[in-house]
């Protein structure tokens, strides 16, 4: 990451990008075994700071609300690596988040970022598989044509599944 240790989430509006840092934030402090009772959040409208220690380094994330998605660009000058999140059971929603993670691929700002997708709500009844979601996404097709180095990972901000794996990303972009 640049000195300014600057991540974007981003993602559309109900993906659980809230939830997502504040289970991060009491992992970092608790561990995964006391992550507790979920907490209630509300769609973010604008954006957020959130800033995270990550081997003993400050790492700020700036969650930008899914509303604001065509004011994303103004964002992304400052940013060294963007975590794209995919609420994976909302069928209707899934087109929609695939031609904004395009977008964001393609900006020339973040030719160089390190990219995390996540496909989050895994621990809802009506989750496609992650095959299922990768194959409407066209991850392959999408993973070979991007200029930045492109990590997957399945998710539950809810339940905790998968924030171990995203601190274990957080930190690999971050000792760079």
């Amino acid at each position: 990451m640049t000195s300014k240790e600057m991540c974007l989430l981003l993602g559309a509006t109900g993906v659980g990008k809230t939830l997502l840092l504040k289970r991060l934030q009491k992992f970092i402090v608790h561990g995964l075994d006391e992550l507790g009772t979920p907490p209630s959040t509300l769609p973010t409208v604008g954006t957020n700071l959130t800033d995270l220690t990550v081997k003993k380094k400050k790492v700020t994330v700036r969650e930008l609300g899914g509303c604001m998605g065509p004011i994303w660009p103004s964002y992304f000058k400052d940013c060294s690596s963007v975590i794209f999140m995919v609420d994976s059971a909302n069928i209707a929603q899934i087109s929609s988040s695939c031609i904004q993670l395009l977008s964001v691929l393609s900006a020339e700002p973040l030719s160089k970022a390190s990219v995390l997708i996540l496909f989050n709500k895994r621990d809802t009844p009506c989750t496609m598989s992650l095959i299922e979601i990768k194959s409407l996404f066209r991850m392959d097709d999408i993973v070979a044509s991007a200029t930045q180095p492109i990590t997957t990972l399945e998710v539950s901000a809810r339940s905790g599944e998968g924030l171990k794996e995203v601190m274990s990303w957080l930190e690999s972009v971050t000792v760079k």
